[in-house]
C-alpha cells in the first residue's frame, strides 16, 4: 500500500518534475557553462574561459552602477507597491455597494501583460502626443519629456502603483482572514480605529507582508518595463533608455541582444541570482522576529 501510494505520488507530480527539471535546471546549468565562456551566441569560435567573465563583471563600473539602481528602484518600488496595495484593501474591505465591482476594476490592471502596459504608458506619456502632456497645456504648462531623465523614473513608478492590484487581492484575503473577535477586544478596550489596525491587524497580516516583501524585490529587481517605455525599444535603442532606468536587467538586455556577449550576460544573471539568494536570507533573518504565526512555521509534526 505504502508502495502504491508514492507511486501515485511521483505520477501526480511527474509533469511538473519534468517541466522544473527540462525549463529551469537545465536552462540555469547551460546558462552556467556560457559564463566560463566567450559565446556570442552565433560564432562557432568560441573558447573556455573560466571566471574571466566574472572578474570582468566585479570589475565593470557600469555593472555596479546598474545594480544600484535596481536595488534603488526596489527599496522604493517595494514598499510603495505593498502601502497602496494595502489601502486599497483596507477600503474595499469595508461594506460598501457594489463591492464586488470596485475589486474588479482595482484587479483588472494587474491582470494586462507587461507588453500591453508598457506600450500603453508609452502612448499615454509621449512628449507629442500623450494625454499627460494634453491636461498639462490645458492649465498653459508647457510639455514635458515624461519617458526622458530626470522624469523617466517617476512614470516606472505609476506602473508599479497602476498595477497595485496584485498586492491588494493578497492583502484582501489576509485581512479577511483577522479573526473579528480581536477587533471586537480592541474596540472594547477603547482602542481607536488607527490604533487596532497597527496593533491587531498589522501583526496578524505580518505574513503576508513578508511574502509580498520577498516577492516584491525579486521581481523589482528583474524589471524589464523601461526597455518598454524607451524612446526606441529596439535591440540596438537599448541605449536610448535613460540613465535613471538603465538597472541590471537593461544591462543584461544590452549585453545578450546588442553586444552579442552570451558568456558575460549569462555571469551577470547568475550574479543576480546569488544576490536574490542573499537578499531573501538576510529579509527572513531580520524578519524571524517582527512576523507573527498562527502556527509555529518551523515546529515539526
Amino acid at each position: 500500500m505504502s508502495t502504491r501510494r508514492h507511486r501515485a505520488f511521483y505520477m501526480f507530480a511527474s509533469p511538473w518534475i519534468v517541466g522544473f527539471v527540462l525549463l529551469t535546471i537545465v536552462p540555469m546549468a547551460y546558462a552556467l557553462w556560457l559564463s566560463l565562456t566567450t559565446y556570442d551566441g552565433i560564432s562557432p569560435h568560441w573558447r573556455f574561459i573560466g571566471l574571466a567573465n566574472y572578474r570582468e563583471l566585479f570589475a565593470d563600473p557600469v555593472t555596479w552602477d546598474a545594480l544600484g539602481r535596481a536595488g534603488l528602484f526596489a527599496l522604493t518600488s517595494v514598499p510603495l507597491s505593498i502601502v497602496a496595495g494595502l489601502g486599497l484593501a483596507v477600503l474595499i474591505n469595508r461594506p460598501l455597494r457594489a463591492r464586488a465591482l470596485f475589486r474588479t476594476l482595482l484587479y483588472l490592471p494587474a491582470v494586462v501583460p507587461p507588453v500591453g502596459a508598457g506600450l500603453a504608458f508609452k502612448s499615454l506619456f509621449d512628449q507629442n502626443s500623450g494625454a499627460a502632456n494634453g491636461v498639462l497645456n490645458i492649465f498653459g504648462i508647457d510639455a514635458l519629456g515624461w519617458l526622458a531623465d530626470p522624469y523617466a523614473r517617476y512614470v516606472l513608478l505609476m506602473t508599479v502603483l497602476w498595477a497595485a492590484g496584485n498586492v491588494m487581492i493578497i492583502s484582501l484575503a489576509g485581512l479577511q482572514d483577522v479573526p473579528r473577535e480581536l477587533h471586537e477586544a480592541a474596540r472594547i478596550d477603547g482602542a481607536s480605529a488607527w490604533r487596532t489596525f497597527r496593533s491587531v491587524t498589522v501583526p496578524l497580516l505580518s505574513p503576508v507582508l513578508l511574502f509580498q516583501t520577498v516577492t516584491g524585490v525579486i521581481a523589482s529587481v528583474q524589471t524589464i518595463m523601461p526597455l518598454l517605455l524607451a524612446a526606441e525599444p529596439t535591440t540596438g535603442g537599448v541605449t536610448a533608455i535613460p540613465q535613471s532606468n538603465y538597472m541590471y536587467m537593461m544591462h543584461v538586455f544590452a549585453e545578450y541582444f546588442a553586444l552579442g556577449r552570451y558568456g558575460y550576460a549569462s555571469a551577470l544573471l547568475w550574479v543576480l541570482f546569488v544576490l536574490i539568494l542573499v537578499v531573501t536570507g538576510l529579509i527572513f533573518r531580520f524578519t524571524s522576529g517582527v512576523v507573527f504565526y498562527n502556527v509555529d512555521p518551523e515546529a515539526k509534526k
